[in-house]
């Protein structure tokens, strides 16, 4: 480790910091952000020796300086590389975390509420609900956001609210200079309300090496349902670590399918799910199709805290080449959770020697009266089934296709979504035809 770089990055947070003390943010947030910054100071960037980053080294990214808090340059932006086709979503944009209204479409959403992160601060589901949920994780990462975040979006759908149609977030990732980006997202929805979110991740070309650390909060009250898509569609410049925080009430749903292409160079996700009531359901579906020397970490909490709740967990990694999949799942089931029924299930597919996973099922159960179960299976590509394939006509890489997407598919059956489905799928054969 590079003392003198890293302390030249700790530099840096620390002057950004002293910035924003003397910003417009009320009281609350001012507070909020000081304990945060405090935190993050004492407990520094994970390492290795953390066991929830045992396989995940940031050293490298984070011993250097980068550009904080650019001025974006909004002219001229292509948004193309996040065209979903067949798809009828209200739009918008974040560049470099920067929510841009110019780009924005939620005309006639009456009930839909979208703002940039600093101008929510008076909001009543914002004063509820910022910081109260991924900041008690622990998570230095998470604290670094709370303590600088300069960009993101507050969205809330007021009660008995059913959005028309989805709501498609571009994330663009632009620049000349190296930059460091902190996004933070609130997205709320109240009593009886119904959302489909679809995040889509770029980056435009020559963008130059960029560091995202992204937090969103998602808040699903009494009866509301939230569909929440995840595509990483960046470009090898590009390194996230995303987390997320889930706290559900009576009755609600929240479905998450995480899906990681080849490009990104680096992502580590945090997907935590807390939930907080009976009768609350949860699905996380996950496919990482990988090539490269790419990195994709996905690690996550489903925790059961009330009595009669289910949740469901699917994950597919696919490495290639020399391409690297973390996944680790953990399942909690606590003392008062009985009636619980939970499953996880993490497969993966190997092509090539020199492809890697790291899997960690977990299940910790507290409770006497539940049913749960969690496996893993790994394998390398059948090479009698392809050869059963070509055997009857079908061409070498249509064959390799035709084998994915059935070993996908079980995942990406449970879309809920047609559009994103067929471009999840479409996804998939694009990654595995690279000549």
């Amino acid at each position: 480790m590079s003392t003198l770089v890293a302390n030249s990055l700790f530099q840096q947070l620390t002057g950004t910091f002293q910035e924003l003390e003397t910003s417009n943010d009320t009281a609350e947030v001012t507070a909020l952000r000081q304990e945060a910054f405090a935190r993050f100071q004492e407990l520094g960037f994970p390492t290795v020796k953390n066991e929830d980053w045992k396989y995940t080294n940031i050293q490298p990214l984070v011993n250097k300086a980068y550009l904080l808090n650019e001025d974006v340059d909004v002219a001229d932006i292509d948004l193309s590389q996040a065209d979903i086709p067949n798809l009828d979503a209200h739009q918008i944009v974040l560049i470099n975390g920067q929510y841009v209204l110019a780009f924005a479409s939620l005309e006639d959403e009456i009930g839909l509420t979208v703002k940039s992160i600093e101008e929510a601060q008076e909001e009543p589901n914002f004063i509820k609900h910022f910081a109260k949920h991924a900041d008690k994780t622990g998570s230095s990462t998470v604290a670094l956001n709370t303590a600088l975040h300069t960009s993101g979006i507050y969205l809330s759908v007021a009660k008995n609210k059913v959005v028309s149609k989805p709501i498609h977030i571009v994330h663009v990732a632009t620049g000349g200079q190296d930059f460091f980006a902190q996004t933070r997202n609130l997205f709320v929805l109240e009593p009886n309300a119904e959302a489909e979110i679809i995040e889509s991740f770029i980056a435009l070309d020559g963008t130059a090496k960029n560091l995202n650390n992204k937090v969103t909060e998602i808040v699903t009250e009494e009866n509301a349902k939230l569909q929440h898509y995840y595509l990483q569609l960046a470009t090898e410049n590009s390194h996230y670590i995303n987390h997320i925080e889930v706290y559900q009430t009576k009755h609600s749903l929240y479905n998450n399918y995480n899906c990681n292409f080849p490009g990104v160079s680096f992502v580590r996700n945090d997907i935590n799910v807390r939930l907080d009531d009976q009768e609350v359901e949860s699905h996380l579906y996950g496919i990482n199709l990988l090539a490269g020397k790419q990195f994709v970490d996905n690690h996550t909490v489903v925790d059961h805290m009330k009595p009669h709740c289910e949740s469901y967990e699917w994950y597919k990694n696919i490495p290639q080449d020399e391409s690297t999949a973390v996944f680790n799942g953990k399942i909690f089931v606590r003392e008062d959770a009985q009636k619980t029924n939970a499953f996880q299930q993490n497969n993966n597919m190997l092509i090539g020697d020199k492809a890697t996973v790291f899997t960690k099922p977990q299940l910790e159960i507290f409770a006497d009266d539940v049913k749960c179960s969690h496996g893993c299976t790994m394998g390398q590509f059948d090479d009698e089934a392809l050869f059963y394939l070509r055997a009857r006509g079908i061409g070498e890489e249509s064959a390799r296709i035709l084998l994915v997407h059935a070993f996908a598919f079980d995942v990406t059956s449970r879309f809920s979504n047609e559009a994103v489905r067929t471009f999840v799928e479409d996804r998939v054969a694009k990654g595995l035809d690279r000549n």
